[in-house]
């Protein structure tokens, strides 16, 4: 009985205890799902909150954003993601799809004057800020647009622009942004050439200028080319004011240029005017193909001198010919590095050479020296001096002479004027051991046995040593192809057309010495009197007056251009200029 009672008992306390346990358990259920739905409750409002926090920063972000485009592009907002591909081109005007055209010009853009944008690179496009290092950073811009060209969806960026952009960063899609945006007129700019030789240029600022003009903006930290002729100099951007991006049109702007911190490289064939010091020896070493630039200043005390005949003006080349030999061809700025087709001096002897200097008009004025390595590497001492001429010895050899006239006879075999005291003597020692040039018009009295390396070139007959024949013939006589298409040899017509066998080819043969590419060639290099710069001549000037006044077709272009009068402040072509003081201001 006993037994049963107590497992009755336990029983009863079993389930009790089970079902206070359940119990316990459901409450607790209940509890945790009470906190979950508050927990996610709460989840869900927060959410809800940031939500709404973010569509409001947003919204205050397109805002800003707006007002921003709007005082950036001066009322107008245009912005195009378009694919860039290059184009040929100068300068930083850019060319956009029809379409742009026609939004911008539904916007009012073509009511407000020169169009300007903002160039980003699409995937630094968000981070876009104004200041300098951002924009070095992100790959930014400025251009003005040239025509609306372009196919739909596509920018042409010419070679200035894309480099600025891209730089040597290889990209599969070039997507950019294009903005439209409105920059102030420039007033200062600093530059720094990367290179070194632009200071070398005469009147490089007038250069710049000319650049400048096939440009529309300047933006801090890009970098500019500036073509002088065939060369290139590259110059970077440090400073703009009133701003970073600044337009370049109609404007004038104050330009300071650096020094560059660049230095000459003695592997690289750099153009680069080295000083030259009167009297000073300078050294150095050319390589086959290459030139060394150096330049010397003639101030108007020398000028006066060398043009009374007193003085003249030397240049010395000692070169080393166990290794190579050079040339040397000088000329007067504004031709600044002579070559080999454009010079007014030069000199092609093998081994040592010395140069006299005799201008025929000007004499003040800077001078270039280009040393040409013409075989092997060359070491040479190079130096420009002036001297006195020697008269004094000439009237006393015309003294000497005078007195000898009076009794004297011819030898027989070197034609020269003997004292009949010692003509038979002379006679038996000149036939023994010299021997006359028996080429048509030379005539030289040589020894017996140096006749043998006496020659003369069959085309121009001049006279050389046997082994500066090949030389020679190399450098005046193997045809040249001009740029424009003659075909040249730098001898005179006149001179080459000794030794042609066939008379039909002497006079169909282009024969043309380097004042083809001084005075006729079209493509030859001009400095432009209007703008400093130098440039392709071309062909003659359309215009009847102004052949007559000289102009070359460049020439006549560029000085169509208007300028105000000093006195009147009319706006008058450049090259009409002179004749408008004369005749309107009476001043010559």
């Amino acid at each position: 009985m006993d037994f049963e009672l107590r497992v009755a008992r336990e029983k009863l306390e079993r389930e009790q205890r089970e079902r206070r346990e359940r119990a316990k358990a459901k409450a607790e259920r209940e509890r945790k799902a009470k906190a979950e739905a508050a927990r996610r409750r709460e989840a869900v409002e927060a959410a809800q909150q940031a939500r709404r926090i973010e569509a409001e920063n947003a919204r205050l972000m397109e805002e800003q954003q707006m007002e921003e485009a709007l005082v950036i592009g001066n009322g107008i907002v245009f912005s195009q993601v378009l694919e860039a591909i290059k184009c040929n081109g100068y300068g930083d005007k850019i060319k956009l799809p029809p379409s742009c055209f026609t939004e911008l010009s539904d916007k009012g853009a073509l009511d407000k004057g020169p169009m300007y944008f903002r160039l980003s690179r699409i995937d630094q496009a968000a981070s876009v800020k104004s200041d300098f290092s951002m924009e070095q950073e992100f790959g930014m811009t400025h251009s003005g647009v040239l025509e609306f060209t372009s196919r739909e969806g596509f920018v042409e960026l010419p070679p200035h622009v894309w480099n600025n952009l891209f730089s040597h960063d290889v990209v599969d899609v070039p997507l950019i942004e294009v903005r439209y945006v409105s920059i102030p007129k420039g007033t200062y700019a600093k530059l720094k050439p990367e290179g070194i030789g632009f200071s070398d240029i005469p009147n490089h600022k007038a250069v710049l200028e000319t650049a400048l003009r096939k440009h529309a903006t300047l933006s801090q930290g890009e970098v500019i080319l500036v073509s002088h002729g065939e060369l290139g100099y590259k110059l970077r951007v440090l400073e703009l004011k009133p701003a970073s991006s600044v337009s370049v049109l109609e404007t004038d702007i104050e330009v300071d240029i650096e020094v560059s911190d660049s230095v000459l490289d003695d592997n690289q064939n750099q153009h680069v005017l080295m000083p030259l010091v009167f009297g000073k020896v300078e050294s150095g070493r050319v390589g086959e193909g290459n030139f060394n630039f150096y330049k010397f200043t003639i101030d108007e005390n020398m000028s006066e001198e060398v043009a009374a005949g007193c003085m003249k003006i030397e240049v010395k080349i000692e070169a080393d010919t166990s290794n190579g030999d050079a040339d040397i061809y000088v000329s007067r700025h504004p031709l600044v590095f002579p070559t080999q087709h454009r010079h007014e001096w030069s000199s092609h002897e093998m081994g040592s050479k010395t140069l006299i200097l005799r201008p025929k008009d000007r004499v003040a004025g800077i001078y270039s020296v280009g040393v040409y390595g013409y075989k092997g590497q060359a070491r040479y001492h190079i130096s420009v001096s002036l001297k006195e001429y020697s008269n004094q010895g000439v009237c006393e050899n015309a003294g000497t002479s005078s007195q000898v006239d009076d009794d004297s006879v011819d030898c027989q075999n070197c034609k020269h004027r003997i004292s009949t005291r010692t003509i038979l003597l002379h006679e038996a020692y000149c036939v023994r051991h010299n021997v006359i040039c028996q080429y048509d018009g030379c005539g030289v009295v040589l020894r017996k046995e140096e006749a043998g390396n006496h020659v003369h070139c069959r085309r121009c007959g001049k006279a050389f040593q046997n082994g500066e024949m090949e030389k020679h013939v190399k450098i005046f006589h193997e045809p040249t192809a001009c740029t424009c298409g003659v075909i040249l040899e730098r001898e005179e017509m006149s001179q080459g057309l000794v030794g042609f066998p066939d008379p039909i080819a002497r006079i169909h043969k282009a024969l043309v010495d380097v004042r083809h590419q001084s005075t006729s060639c079209p493509l030859r290099l001009i400095a432009c009197r209007f703008c400093g710069d130098m440039v392709p001549a071309g062909n003659a000037a359309p215009d009847a007056r102004d052949r007559l006044r000289g102009f070359s077709e460049h020439e006549s272009i560029c000085g169509s251009r208007t300028a105000p009068c000093d006195s009147c402040g009319r706006a008058v072509m450049l090259k009409e200029m002179d004749i408008h003081v004369i005749a309107v201001h009476q001043k010559s």
